[in-house]
């Protein structure tokens, strides 16, 4: 019986990362998330869907806001597609590859000897309401606000939201078709618990980047704060901040799962550690295996750098 392992923003365009998907343990009976951010071209998702589906059971992927870069391909007569075009172009690359994405059915896991859980794969972008009041009143003045410290996200330049007038617009109507997918979900599988996988954090306040301030505002919305009660969810697994680390709210285990630049993961290379052991176990997990109480809440988060 399988067991289920999570890991996000890999970043493909960097030789060294490509080097160490390149060493994934071959784990035919165990199942992979891949949480956004592999990269910002085609050629990125392809080769990590390559390598994953060659060595685990399953692969499931969502989309980060790397992959929904419009990248300029220098040829003026195949251009890059934008939003919601890039996004399906995406979908086309991981279905050729047999990859399970936010617009395929949620599929029941196995779970092993942690039981079955209901997988559930979520596209929600973002849409500036995590700056803090007053300046989560439009997106202006959450722009404004992170500016006065000079954050400003390559978002702003390569992550276009064609059809929609604007990313805010883009992201509300995402955030409306996943939480439509998980109600139907919980009336279809009432007793099934939920890992829900997202690339963007679903709350405001595990968001830790001191060295990126006021970057939150490109992190989430405000709508998915407590869709982890409200969904009974298990486990709640995202990437994005590049700060890997594992929380507890309400019960339900988060668990930000990033590898990140080569830069942000060096101190653990120094250490022996490759990307097998920076993977983490999503399902069952320590605590499901050893039947402990799960804690309601934690209030120091367990730093992952190291696995």
């Amino acid at each position: 019986m399988g067991r289920l392992y999570a890991i996000a923003d890999l970043h493909l365009s960097w030789d060294l990362n490509r080097q160490e998907l390149a060493k994934l343990d071959y784990c035919p009976d165990d199942s992979l998330i891949l949480a956004g951010d592999l990269g910002e071209k085609a050629e990125h998702l392809e080769l990590a869907f390559e390598v994953a589906t060659k060595r685990f059971k399953t692969v499931y992927w969502v989309p980060g806001n790397h992959e929904l870069y419009s990248v300029a391909s220098g040829d003026d007569n195949n251009p890059t597609p934008r939003g919601v075009k890039k996004y399906e172009e995406c979908v086309e690359v991981a279905r050729r590859y047999g990859v399970l994405t936010p617009e395929d059915e949620f599929a029941v896991h196995d779970g092993g000897e942690g039981g079955p859980v209901l997988i559930c794969l979520l596209f929600t972008l973002y849409d500036y309401t995590f700056a803090p009041p007053p300046h989560d009143e439009s997106p202006e003045k959450a722009l404004a606000w992170a500016e006065e410290v000079g954050t400003v996200a390559t978002d702003e330049v390569l992550l276009h939201a064609d059809p929609y007038d604007h990313k805010v617009e883009w992201g509300l109507a995402r955030q409306a078709i996943s939480r439509q997918r998980l109600e139907e979900a919980k009336k279809k599988h009432p007793d099934l618990p939920l890992v829900l996988v997202n690339h963007w954090p679903l709350r405001r306040d595990l968001i830790y980047i001191p060295l990126a301030p006021r970057f939150e505002i490109w992190c989430g919305s405000v709508q998915t704060e407590a869709w982890h009660r409200e969904f009974g969810a298990k486990v709640v697994v995202t990437g994005h901040l590049h700060v890997p680390r594992t929380d507890w709210r309400d019960g339900c285990r988060f668990e930000e799962v990033s590898l990140g630049y080569p830069r942000q993961w060096q101190g653990p290379r120094d250490r022996g550690l490759d990307i097998n052991m920076l993977m983490r176990e999503i399902w069952p997990g320590e605590v499901e295996r050893k039947g402990n109480v799960p804690p309601e809440d934690s209030t120091m988060p367990k730093w992952r750098r190291n696995g």
